[in-house]
């Protein structure tokens, strides 16, 4: 078997088990707040596994996510805002941000709040994105609203998704497994030179 492939159906097989955990929505809370202010892996990964393993669950698991990362967005933005020389600057350089917190301070002054819409609801680091709300001094009650919106916007098309089609998209995914582990990876990689290229 392909390593990658290997790999990749190992860490399906975790996490399918780990959904039915009865901490499984608290794990994917705390993922969702860590998200906005530091960490590094989007929550969407524990949703979508919650999500095919049990798509009741589907909507309840959007919920906890899109408040993890509210609350965790609130975070993000104190530290852009009282903590950005101590705090928010390690974690822009950790993850070599300094390119894309140029590109953030600039479309913050374009287009404020439209930005952040846009940024919490697509693949722009929304870690980024909080810290750079509260450093550019963001009115605080607009970045609450847009980011709740932004973020539950994201979180609930993907569980409403896997709500509706979850038991076709597991037989699916099931299935072509090992193609659509090939083509993530692919994905992933292209995903990451793109963003590096484009911002």
């Amino acid at each position: 078997m392909n390593p990658i492939v290997k790999f990749m159906r190992s860490v399906k097989e975790k996490t399918e088990s780990f959904a039915d955990k009865p901490y499984a929505m608290a794990a994917l809370f705390f993922l969702a707040f860590a998200e906005s202010s530091f960490f590094p892996i989007p929550p969407d990964v524990l949703l979508i596994a919650i999500a095919v393993s049990a798509s009741h669950k589907a909507l309840k698991a959007a919920l906890w996510c899109s408040l993890g990362s509210i609350l965790g967005g609130i975070l993000g933005y104190y530290i852009g805002y009282g903590l950005m020389e101590s705090v928010g600057q390690p974690i822009v350089e950790f993850y070599n941000g300094q390119e894309k917190w140029e590109f953030f301070v600039k479309s913050y002054q374009e287009w404020g709040v439209w930005f952040l819409a846009i940024a919490s609801f697509t693949p722009i680091p929304y870690k980024i994105s909080t810290i750079a709300s509260g450093a550019a001094q963001l009115d605080f009650f607009s970045f609450v609203t847009v980011s709740a919106l932004g973020r539950a916007a994201r979180f609930f098309l993907v569980g409403g998704l896997m709500y509706k089609f979850g038991p076709t998209f597991k037989f699916y995914i099931d299935k072509y497994f090992d193609k659509l582990s090939i083509a993530f990876v692919i994905l992933l990689v292209g995903g990451f030179a793109a963003m590096k290229f484009l911002l």
